[in-house]
């Protein structure tokens, strides 16, 4: 096959997803006024979000660029190769997921610190509440999943590049694609109970109101589960994830327990509004889209080089740079949908008052960020401000 053929079919995946993502993203809602974080926040609450940020991201940012840079010193540096030979594990396809899973493990080391550190000052803030034994635990369950996600992958590029030395992109672009639309359906009844206990909500005048609220809206919900979410935290969340037959609503123990009914309705609301507009299936259709176009990009960038299992560290290296490069784009279609999901919530209870009250509870509980920097804004904020969303609220409450 041409070595211009996973060029070109990268180029065409590329405009596919640009396409995509630009047609499908919901990029204007409402005209806005500015956020002004002093006409909602006391004083008091700003400065203490701004205390708890000065504390808490210096350990959280030199822990992800840590993070990034570790696998990128070793992928590019003859480490790779050293310390694959040095397994000594005749069978690639064992050798290649114990290295991965060895440097997994190596990076979660590097960064103990600065996690600690950071886990220290959200617990003198009161926002975790979790002891050293579970947080050591949740951080062994996640490395032994990313260690297995990226092993199944990796094994499964080496494996189709060396049955076909110049088309393995093709194969491996198609079961990379299933392999994340797979997962996304699996996720929350194989990923998401090994870190929270999952119940029914119990009968009662509040879950009544979620499923008829749900019925208004013409939102399919079996049932309502309450994640046990005071075990690790004092933040006040609700998600959708899945979709068909493992699709769920989700509230925090916390949420019910702390906040006004009013408005955990309207938190419920715009987790509806996500449902409604089918957010996990679309987030899901673009990553299968994006999967897809890394594998053919990594089959123009290496060709049959990716046959070579002592490349896994150069791998995983050009991994953490798609996943680094590709966070503002994913957090920019992310605020979009949220967004969405807020003015969802507002036409299906038309409750603005209770919007903005619940904007700035939220924000207040879980020590939100009212003013980032631009930089930490567009690269790793997934959802709008507070203060743009209270914005929102009063917006809608204008024009009616």
């Amino acid at each position: 096959m041409s070595k211009w053929a996973p060029r070109v079919t990268a180029l065409v995946l590329a405009a596919a997803l640009a396409v995509v993502i630009v047609s499908t993203t919901p990029w204007h809602l409402i005209d806005l006024p500015r956020p002004n974080p002093a006409q909602d926040f006391t004083p008091a609450e700003i400065a203490r979000q701004q205390a708890f940020r000065a504390e808490l991201l210096p350990w959280s940012t030199t822990s992800w660029v840590l993070s990034v840079v570790a696998p990128l010193v070793i992928g590019f540096s003859p480490l790779g190769r050293r310390w694959y030979d040095a397994l000594r594990i005749s069978r690639w396809y064992v050798a290649v997921p114990v290295l991965i899973a060895g440097l997994g493990l190596l990076t979660s080391i590097i960064t103990l610190p600065t996690d600690i550190l950071a886990e220290r000052v959200t617990r003198e803030y009161g926002l975790s509440v979790q002891g050293w034994g579970l947080w050591a635990r949740d951080r062994a369950v996640n490395w032994l999943l990313a260690a297995l996600a990226i092993a199944v992958i990796a094994v499964c590029l080496i494996g189709l590049a060396r049955r076909r030395r110049t088309s393995w992109w093709v194969p491996a672009g198609i079961v990379t694609a299933l392999l994340v639309l797979g997962v996304s359906f699996a996720y929350p009844v194989l990923v998401e109970p090994r870190f929270n206990n999952f119940a029914s909500m119990p009968a009662g005048a509040q879950r009544d109101d979620f499923l008829r609220l749900a019925a208004e809206d013409g939102v399919p919900v079996e049932d309502v589960l309450v994640a046990d979410a005071s075990r690790r935290t004092t933040a006040l969340n609700a998600y959708v994830s899945g979709f068909g037959s493992t699709r769920r609503l989700v509230v925090y123990d916390t949420l019910l327990k702390e906040t006004p009914p009013a408005q955990t309705r309207l938190v419920v609301a715009h987790e509806l509004g996500h449902a409604a507009e089918d957010d996990v299936l679309h987030g899901t259709l673009i990553g299968v889209l994006g999967a897809a176009f890394g594998v053919v990009l990594l089959g123009a960038l290496l060709g049959a080089r990716m046959a070579d299992p002592r490349r896994t560290a150069a791998l995983l290296a050009l991994i953490a740079i798609g996943t680094t490069v590709s966070l503002p784009v994913q957090n920019l279609v992310s605020r979009r949908i949220e967004a969405r999901a807020d003015y969802h919530s507002l036409r299906l209870t038309n409750d603005p008052q209770n919007f903005i009250a619940m904007e700035h509870n939220l924000a207040v509980t879980n020590i939100s960020g009212l003013t980032p920097s631009r930089w930490r804004y567009w690269m790793f904020a997934s959802h709008p401000t507070a203060p743009e969303r209270i914005a929102m609220g009063r917006a809608w409450a204008a024009q009616r």
